[in-house]
């Protein structure tokens, strides 16, 4: 009820943000005394082949969640989903799952987080050195059907380089909303030419602590679902916490002309979901990779970089009582190639192959089990080609992909079936397998206007296409951490994507600024459909779970972000005013599902003599245009972060000790894109204080 007694409220507290970023960056301008410094790179105008945005060193800290989607929640242009405080998945300009491709050091992190939200990304955050957003021709070197863009996770457990010492970090911190205890070291070193990284991590957290009661009143649940036996409650809400740890470790040779490196990690991830049939899912992960790169191999060339991972991926969905009820496994295999060619005619690029094979299986656990999803090999076989050029106060760029995608289920799978209840008029869904190939075509072109030193203007269209995934044809089954019975349709055809958008952008300066206006408009957008149809069993596993099936049709994104920031990330008072919004709808008429509300924000932040200090203020507006089959709306909601830190050097290490304040007004936070069952009955943490200290060295 407080959220909607408080827009008056909310609204002051803007325009205090705002007042006083004004404030300071006036206060900046006329004091001599401050320390401000420019780097070169940023007043360069970007290459294509340079991520969107880059978070690093004091604002990956001090942004870093437990999470890649909580790490991610706050950029511009990216929201998350927030299946509890074990899985989160970044949301890119409305869309999320496969049209966002996530990646480790450059090759796909083989997890099936992208099939459903309760699905954790398989990688550690803690030892994380650097995380890239990824678009448009960029995104073509990687993979194509990513329509939102990539998110790629760089850890350096592969050296490059020989470090002339050891090097290291160490971070301890502690967590109050969730009991959280975290550590994590890393070292690097070298003997010889060989180089050699270990890192390992843990992270463990109780359920945490909510505002108000579980069940969102008014707009939501005034009484639970038909048989969903949900409890409101308040303080602690179950099913939250979140256990993992990783150990990984990685060799390479560094010549003078190249490196060969590999590396093995572990990763174990034991969480919570939070609906109201409670639960939890084990997860666990080894990967293993090849990276080689040779400098100037032959003439005309400038790199050849070879790279190449296996991961084997399970988990287990637990009941509310702790009993296995599925497994899913999958074991990807990946190997890339990348050739780049020096200047040519004014332009350079890099062309290059990528080949993966996965192999994905989920079964129901117990007596009377049956696949969930086919064991289904899916076989990838893509050549990509990205060239950009530069005259004068032009720049241009181009990308093309092509892949060929194979699906093959086990065409001796029997799907058992299941005691479905059609809606009124309906008639009971049911399935076929069959063997299907889809040849997608990529493309992207785009170029920027400098009219000004340290100003430009930009256009750039991408056409990407995406084959549906195993689970989107072939799944047929109840899923218990999402409390659906999904059906698969082995039907759909590839999905394409055509996005247009146009940008402006200032590089120089103490001010400087970038804004962009979008439209995707998708041919065949694939998504999960509540038929309004459950599962009656008479009381069994699955009882009134909602059946979903696999749809197509046409659909339209649209969208507009932009910032302004004075001084940011270096010495002295920096801002920054940001703002994005995103809306996607189904041509025929309708609001398509899961789509994220607009938002504003203001950031502050002063940096000086080892203090570090900052705040940001995000005002989410209330997304009341949810697809017919979901109820709502997403309350609005005010997030208000904050953080201090102070560095020392003793000795040879850099001691850094901080603390982080997180949602401070305790508001309660219900994520618009996450699913019904999670965001009607679990919000997110309440306030919170985290205190830490990390060395360096």
């Amino acid at each position: 009820m407080y959220q909607i007694n408080r827009p008056l409220a909310k609204h002051k507290l803007i325009y205090v943000l705002v007042s006083g970023l004004v404030s300071a960056t006036a206060f900046a301008q006329s004091q001599p005394s401050l320390e401000i410094t420019a780097t070169g790179s940023q007043e360069a105008t970007q290459s294509i082949l340079t991520p969107t945005k880059i978070l690093q060193g004091d604002e990956l800290l001090n942004k870093l969640g437990s999470t890649l989607g909580a790490t991610l929640a706050n950029e511009l242009g990216v929201s998350a989903t927030g299946y509890g405080a074990g899985s989160s998945r970044p949301v890119i300009r409305g869309l999320e799952g496969a049209r966002v491709q996530i990646l480790q050091n450059g090759l796909s992190v083989g997890d099936v987080s992208n099939i459903s939200q309760d699905h954790a990304v398989g990688n550690n955050m803690q030892n994380t050195h650097q995380v890239e957003i990824l678009r448009g021709a960029a995104a073509l070197l990687y993979g194509s059907g990513s329509s939102g863009g990539l998110v790629n996770v760089v850890n350096d457990r592969i050296l490059t380089n020989l470090p002339d010492r050891p090097t290291g970090a160490v971070n301890t911190s502690y967590e109050t909303v969730n009991n959280g205890r975290a550590g994590s070291v890393e070292v690097d070193g070298a003997f010889g030419s060989v180089a050699v990284h270990v890192d390992t991590a843990i992270n463990n957290a109780n359920n945490y602590t909510i505002p108000g009661s579980s069940i969102q009143s008014p707009g939501g649940w005034t009484v639970p679902p038909a048989g969903v036996d949900a409890i409101n409650y308040t303080g602690k809400l179950p099913n939250t916490f979140s256990n993992q740890n990783n150990l990984g470790v990685g060799v390479s040779y560094v010549g003078q002309n190249g490196y060969t490196g590999v590396s093995v990690e572990r990763l174990n991830n034991n969480y919570g979901i939070p609906t109201p049939e409670g639960g939890s899912i084990n997860q666990s992960q080894n990967r293993y990779d090849l990276q080689h790169q040779t400098r100037d191999p032959f003439a005309g060339f400038s790199s050849f970089k070879f790279s190449a991972a296996n991961s084997n991926y399970n988990h287990t969905e637990f009941n509310n009582v702790g009993e296995a009820a599925s497994l899913w496994k999958n074991i990807a295999n990946e190997a890339r190639f990348e050739l780049a060619h020096n200047p040519l005619a004014g332009w350079k690029g890099t062309f290059g192959a990528q080949v993966s094979a996965a192999s994905l299986n989920a079964t129901e656990v117990g007596s009377g089990s049956y696949a969930i999803v086919p064991p289904t090999k899916t076989n990838s076989n893509a050549l990509f080609w990205i060239e950009e050029g530069k005259w004068n106060s032009l720049q241009g760029n181009l990308g093309l992909r092509y892949n060929n995608v194979a699906q093959k289920p086990n065409l001796g799978t029997v799907l058992e079936e299941q005691p479905i209840t059609p809606p009124e008029g309906g008639t009971t869904p049911s399935i076929a397998l069959q063997n299907r190939n889809f040849n997608l075509m990529s493309y992207s072109a785009g170029g920027l206007w400098n009219f000004i030193q340290g100003h430009g203007a930009g256009l750039a269209y991408t056409v990407s296409q995406r084959a549906p995934s195993a689970q989107e044809l072939y799944s047929y089954g109840a899923h218990e951490s999402t409390a659906t019975f999904d059906i698969g349709n082995p039907n759909l055809t590839k999905e394409t994507s055509h996005n247009l958008e146009f940008n402006i952008q200032k590089t120089s300066g103490l001010m400087r600024g970038k804004a962009s206006v979008y439209a995707n408009r998708f041919n065949n957008y694939i998504y999960g459909y509540y038929t309004g149809a459950a599962i009656s069993n008479g009381g069994a596993e699955g009882d009134g779970f909602s059946v979903v099936t696999a749809q197509q049709a046409a659909a339209t994104i649209k969208g507009i972000e932009g910032e302004l920031t004075y001084n940011w990330r270096q010495h002295g008072v920096g801002g920054r005013v940001f703002g994005d919004a995103s809306q996607g709808s189904f041509d025929a008429g309708g609001n398509l599902p899961l789509q994220p509300a607009p938002r504003l924000g203001a950031e502050i932040a002063h940096q000086q003599n080892g203090w570090l200090t900052n705040a940001t203020y995000i005002y989410s507006y209330q997304q009341n245009r949810l697809a017919s089959w979901e109820q709502g709306p997403a309350p609005s909601y005010n997030l208000l972060n904050a953080g201090i830190s102070y560095t020392e050097k003793i000795k040879d290490v850099n001691w850094t000790v901080y603390m982080n304040l997180k949602n401070l007004l305790n508001e309660q936070i219900r994520y618009a894109t996450t699913p019904m069952a999670v965001r009607l009955y679990a919000p997110q943490p309440g306030r919170s204080l985290m205190v830490g200290l990390r060395g360096t060295f």
